[in-house]
C-alpha cells in the first residue's frame, strides 16, 4: 500500500471516469474497480477489496455502487464515501436524465445498438481477468475450493443469490468447525466449546408528487437483492401494478436504458421518475433508490475489521467472497453468450483478454471506449 494519502480529489477523478465508462452491469463494474484499485493505484489489497465485495453482497441495493462506497470510505473517510458515491452516480444519472428527455420529446430510445455491440465483448475479457485473480486471493485452502464449486452448481441451478452467498457462508463456518474438532480430537479436548458467531448483516400517463416518488424508490433501494432483473420484478410490482403509474413498455425501456449506460444498473429510476414528474421527478427517484445504499454502508463499514477479528465470522466472510464470485462467472457466462455472437465480437473478445492478461496495469477505459467506436462504425457502414 503507498504511504501518501488519497486525496478526496484523487478519488473524485476515479469514480468520475469509471461513472463515465463503467459499462457491462455490477460484474464488469466490479472487474473495473479491482483493476483500477488494487492493480494501478494499490489502493487496497486483494483480500481487502474481496472483503469489502463480500459486504457489499450481503446488504440490499446496487453491490457495485456500494463497493464503490466500501472503497470511498476506506480511503478518504465520510468525505470519501459521499465524494466516491456522488462521482459514480452522477455522469449516469445525467446521461440517463438526456436519454429520458429525448424519450418524452421523441417518443423512442436513441439507437446504442452499434456502441454495445463493440463494448460488450470487452467487458467480458474486463470481467475474467478480475475473475482470476480475485479467485486466486479468495480460494485459500481446499475446503474453499469446495465451497466455491457447490455454490457455483447452486448458482447454475437458479438459486436465489443471497440463498447462494448464505450457504457458501455456512459451508465455510462447517468446515471451520470441523477442522477445530479434528484438532481438540488429536489433542485429547471436548468439542462442546465452538468461537462464538459474529453477525455480518447488515411520456407519461399520470401527474405523481415528489414525495411519493421518493418513498417508493428508497422502499426499492432498502428491498432490493441482486441485478437489474431483480429490479425489474420491483419495479413492475410497484409502478405498473400496486400504483398503475406506468405502463409495462415505459418500465422495460427505462430498465434497457439502465443496462446500457455507464455507471450503475439503478439509475433506471432517474429515466422512471423524469417520465413521472419530469427533471425533479428524476432527482426525487435517483435520491430515493440511492440514499439507502449510503445509510447501509455507513452502517456496515466499521464492522469488517470486526468481523476479521472473529475466527468464525472471518470463516464466514471467506465463504460469502468466494460465493460472490461463483455467481460472477455465472453472470459472466450469461453476458458471454450475448456479447459473443459473430467472428468480430470473438476477435474483439480475443484481443482484449490478450491485452489485459499481458498488461494487468492497461485503464480498460480505453479498450471500452475504443471497442464501443469499432462497433458503431461497423453499424454505420452497414
Amino acid at each position: 500500500m503507498p504511504d501518501q494519502p488519497t486525496t478526496l480529489w484523487d478519488i473524485a477523478r476515479l469514480f468520475l471516469k469509471l461513472g463515465t465508462t463503467a459499462f457491462g452491469g455490477p460484474a464488469a463494474h466490479i472487474a473495473m474497480l479491482e483493476r483500477e484499485v488494487v492493480t494501478r493505484r494499490r489502493w487496497l489489497t486483494e483480500a481487502e477489496f474481496l472483503d469489502h465485495l463480500g459486504a457489499s453482497n450481503l446488504i440490499p441495493g446496487p453491490t457495485s455502487t456500494e463497493l464503490v462506497l466500501h472503497i470511498g470510505r476506506r480511503r478518504g473517510g465520510w468525505p470519501g464515501l459521499l465524494v466516491a458515491g456522488a462521482c459514480f452516480i452522477l455522469p449516469a444519472a445525467l446521461m440517463v436524465g438526456v436519454i429520458a428527455w429525448a424519450y418524452v420529446r421523441f417518443g423512442a430510445l436513441p439507437a446504442v445498438a452499434g456502441l454495445l455491440y463493440g463494448v460488450k465483448p470487452v467487458v467480458i475479457a474486463v470481467i475474467l481477468q478480475a475473475l482470476w485473480k480475485l479467485g486466486n486471493s479468495a480460494v485459500k485452502s481446499a475446503w474453499l475450493a469446495t465451497v466455491a464449486m457447490i455454490t457455483l452448481g447452486l448458482s447454475l441451478v437458479g438459486i436465489n443469490p443471497l440463498l447462494v452467498l448464505a450457504a457458501g457462508g455456512l459451508l465455510a463456518a462447517a468446515g471451520l468447525f470441523s477442522e477445530l474438532r479434528n484438532r481438540a480430537s488429536l489433542l485429547g479436548l471436548g468439542t462442546t466449546s465452538v468461537v462464538p458467531l459474529a453477525a455480518a448483516t447488515a411520456a407519461t400517463a399520470v401527474s405523481v408528487g415528489l414525495w411519493p416518488i421518493f418513498l417508493i424508490f428508497a422502499k426499492i433501494g432498502f428491498m432490493v437483492f441482486g441485478s437489474g432483473y431483480v429490479l425489474l420484478v420491483f419495479l413492475r410490482a410497484e409502478l405498473v401494478e400496486r400504483h398503475p403509474w406506468l405502463t409495462q413498455q415505459q418500465l422495460l425501456d427505462a430498465v434497457a436504458v439502465g443496462q446500457v449506460t455507464p455507471g450503475p444498473v439503478f439509475t433506471t429510476a432517474t429515466f422512471l421518475g423524469y417520465l413521472l414528474h419530469g427533471p425533479t421527478g428524476a432527482i426525487a427517484a435517483t435520491a430515493g433508490i440511492f440514499l439507502p445504499a449510503f445509510a447501509l454502508v455507513a452502517v456496515s463499514a466499521p464492522l469488517i475489521p470486526k468481523i476479521r477479528a472473529s475466527r468464525t465470522a472471518s470463516a464466514v466472510l471467506d465463504g460469502v467472497n468466494v460465493a460472490s464470485l461463483a455467481l460472477m462467472v455465472v453472470v459472466t457466462w450469461q453476458l458471454a453468450r450475448s456479447a459473443i455472437v459473430d467472428w468480430v465480437t470473438v476477435a474483439l473478445a480475443i484481443a482484449s483478454a490478450l491485452l489485459v492478461f499481458s498488461f494487468p496495469r492497461l485503464n480498460s477505459a480505453w479498450l471500452v471506449a475504443g471497442a464501443g467506436v469499432l462497433g458503431a462504425l461497423r453499424y454505420a457502414i452497414r
